[in-house]
């Protein structure tokens, strides 16, 4: 277990930890949660041995093996398949021992040391490494073909993917992570949350997702006022006993204001009278030893709203058999070329439609996000904007966007030059941008405090039509909720892309989908997503990568080894269709029948109670105990009828599945 004795920490002049007692479990999944700069990453600088604390101690076994994200990645010329391999640190120094033991020369080899390192590399299961290692980069959204590719060539983000993938790569007793999903989309999310539920160790996570929140953690250790409370349960029913906490915190302290307000008036009364001073000097007593009740401090509440936009043109905008893609310049004497993401698109946006677009990594969502702007072109077909159409866009670096040395009032002036400073600092403190904040270079903002500044300047504008793509990155769970709360309450038109599946229940009322480069619509909730993803397009990548590496005599033959895998994966992937849409509707009837045999159990045991009772046979109560009597041989008959049903039904779901 991780046992937290007395523990203090300060960082500089602020106190984070004081006096700080926890213990956690063995298998916990925890979801650690605070305010910004309430100490949640020094908490785990601590765990790694980063950081020591001013006071108290810090233990878990010396067994344990620790796994976590580093926050760098080196420029190598390393493909990213090897390199998330080295996230497996044991299993590398296996195998330079063996490659050291089996370089030496004839005669001077060690045959026993060789034996026994071949036995410890297949107790690391290094022979199956490479295949479970494609399958972790095909879940985070790698494709076979960048997983040859070096790490250098990838951005910032995907470098953080390859990280992610080292730590889940690390055998580990105890796996530390750290906003784990700020570089993923919907698809890799969902992915991971199932690969965590599976984790045999104990996690500690941070993270503003409360959906994969409470996907993932059985434990929330919160943050505040310098304390660690645990609560068992995840992010949803920590809110509802944090909620209980204040609401009982709150009548104890009107309780004791009270009772202050009576010692104090008995005493004002009589402190002067002889006859009562010494119970006056008792209440005295009483009330200097009544320690005050200090309220549970709940985080002060951030909140903004959209303005109402100036017109509301409809139809906002239509496409018509428009191809989304980028031009690409041809080198030397090659001509340039279009590369088409999403083809074919007939598109219109009505006034107050509020859309989620869905689809995987690499599908083009933000392409489509774009050519909606104007950002980029319609490659061909026609795009028509209603009049009056305002878009307030935020793209998925929007924080980049940004100039960092500059300050919120400077940004804000370039979109209303002849608007007076005080107003603009007026509506820059609604965003909590005060005073010298407001006119301050916004390089040292955190990433929460820019994605905050953003999309203040998308409100100032007052859009008719919101373009959103991925604008929690960065925000905390506070902003995420303020954010949620003001579209909910917005009155134009919405397209949001999200890996928050929160902020999509809360604020879309449907979803279109970009899929194999076309957008349609997507016919379901965020779970039929979820199926959707894990039966076939995940299913399909993961039983992609081989069982085991592939010799190097078949390397001439890959091309066509490729080819012929990915026809053999759609034949697989129709046949699961099949299978699937077989299986349904035995499965849909076995539910049915399982909710009507709990029923008639129920009512027969209701029945036989009532037989069990003595008065039921008094002469009086002749017609209820002959009722009874009937229905009971009625349950019975019904129940061996389901019951027989249900047999068939599973009878046949087995034959199916075998």
């Amino acid at each position: 277990m991780i046992r937290f004795q007395q523990v203090s920490l300060q960082r500089g002049v602020k106190p984070l930890l004081e006096n700080v007692d926890l213990t956690l479990n063995p298998g916990d999944k925890i979801g650690l949660i605070g305010a910004n700069g309430a100490g949640k990453s020094s908490l785990f600088a601590m765990l790694r041995d980063e950081l020591h604390p001013d006071q108290g101690s810090i233990d878990f076994p010396a067994r344990w093996r620790m796994a976590y994200v580093a926050q760098e990645t080196p420029a190598l010329d390393r493909a990213a398949i090897e390199y998330a391999i080295d996230g497996d640190a044991h299993l590398r120094a296996l195998q330079a021992e063996l490659a050291e033991a089996e370089a030496q020369p004839d005669g001077a080899h060690d045959g026993n040391r060789i034996a026994e390192l071949h036995t410890a590399l297949a107790d690391a299961d290094a022979y199956t490494v490479r295949s479970r290692a494609e399958q972790l980069l095909l879940g985070l959204g790698f494709s076979l073909e960048q997983m040859a590719r070096p790490v250098a060539s990838f951005s910032g983000g995907w470098r953080m993917r390859l990280n992610l993938a080292q730590a889940l790569m690390c055998p580990s007793d105890l796996l530390l992570l750290d906003e784990p999903t700020n570089h993923l989309d919907l698809d890799a999310i969902i992915w991971l949350e199932d690969w965590l539920k599976r984790y045999e160790g104990t996690l500690l996570i941070i993270s503003h997702d409360r959906d994969f929140l409470d996907g993932v953690v059985n434990v929330i250790v919160h943050i505040d006022d310098r304390k660690l409370k645990r609560y068992s349960g995840n992010y949803s029913s920590f809110e509802r006993q944090r909620s209980a906490q204040l609401e009982l915190m709150a009548g104890m302290i009107e309780k004791q204001q009270r009772q202050r307000a009576h010692l104090q008036s008995f005493i004002d009364r009589f402190k002067a009278k002889a006859t009562k001073a010494r119970q006056a000097q008792s209440r005295m007593k009483a009330l200097s030893r009544m320690e005050e009740l200090a309220p549970l401090r709940a985080a002060a509440e951030f909140s903004f709203e959209f303005r109402e936009p100036l017109s509301a043109p409809n139809p906002l905008l239509v496409m018509e058999k428009v191809n989304a893609g980028y031009h690409i310049e041809g080198k030397g004497n090659e001509p340039d070329q279009e590369k088409i993401i999403v083809h074919g698109i007939d598109f219109s946006l009505q006034n107050g439609q509020r859309i989620g677009l869905l689809g995987v990594n690499g599908a083009g969502k933000s392409t489509l996000i774009k050519t909606v702007a104007g950002e980029i072109d319609p490659l061909s077909g026609t795009a028509r904007l209603g009049k009056g159409l305002v878009i307030g866009y935020f793209a998925q670096h929007q924080v980049e966007m940004l100039r960092h040395d500059e300050s919120p009032l400077w940004h804000l002036t370039r979109l209303a030059p002849d608007v007076r400073e005080q107003e603009l600092r007026n509506f820059l403190g609604s965003f909590n941008f005060n005073g010298t904040m407001a006119s301050s270079s916004i390089a040292p903002f955190s990433g929460g405090e820019k994605a905050r500044l953003a999309l203040a300047l998308i409100v100032w504008q007052r859009p008719n039509l919101l373009l959103l793509d991925e604008p929690t990155n960065h925000l905390d769970l506070e902003t995420r909720e303020a954010l949620t709360m003001a579209l909910a309450q917005f009155e134009g038109t919405l397209v949001l892309v999200s890996h928050d599946r929160h902020l999509l229940r809360a604020t879309t009322d449907q979803f279109l989908i970009v899929a194999d480069g076309k957008l349609q619509p997507f016919d379901g909730d965020l779970d039929d997503y979820k199926d959707w993803l894990f039966k076939t397009k995940l299913a399909a990548r993961n039983d992609a990568a081989p069982a085991v590496p592939m010799p190097s005599a078949a390397k001439a033959d890959e091309p066509a080894a490729a080819v012929d895998r990915k026809e053999q994966k759609r034949l697989e992937a129709e046949h699961r269709q099949k299978m699937s849409a077989l299986k349904k509707p035995i499965e849909t009837r076995i539910k049915r029948l399982d909710e009507q045999i709990a029923k008639l159990n129920a009512r027969k045991a209701e029945i036989d109670a009532r037989l069990a009772s003595p008065d039921i046979y008094d002469a009086d109560k002749k017609e209820e105990l002959k009722t009874l009597i009937t229905d009971q041989a009625y349950c019975a008959k019904e129940l061996d009828q389901l019951e027989n049903e249900w047999l068939e039904q599973q009878e046949a779901l087995e034959q199916l599945q075998a």
